[in-house]
């Protein structure tokens, strides 16, 4: 079976070892992104859910980026 997905393995097929208890999956500046919260109480940025190219190339939405 081929899945064509911006998903990444681990989200589709989950197992007892990587259960994210604090990952969520919200809407930021109208996209979709997967954010965790850290010891501050901030949200980082962890994972960015698009089908835009372009989207990848705005540092706004750079891997461990904080979320306001």
């Amino acid at each position: 079976m081929i899945l064509y997905t911006p998903l990444s393995e681990t989200d589709i097929f989950p197992t007892a070892d990587n259960v994210y208890t604090n990952r969520k999956c919200i809407t930021y500046e109208g996209k979709t992104v997967f954010v965790e919260k850290n010891n501050n109480g901030e949200y980082q940025l962890v994972q960015l859910l698009s089908t835009d190219p372009q989207d990848y190339l705005n540092d706004m939405y750079t891997p461990g980026s904080i979320i306001p």
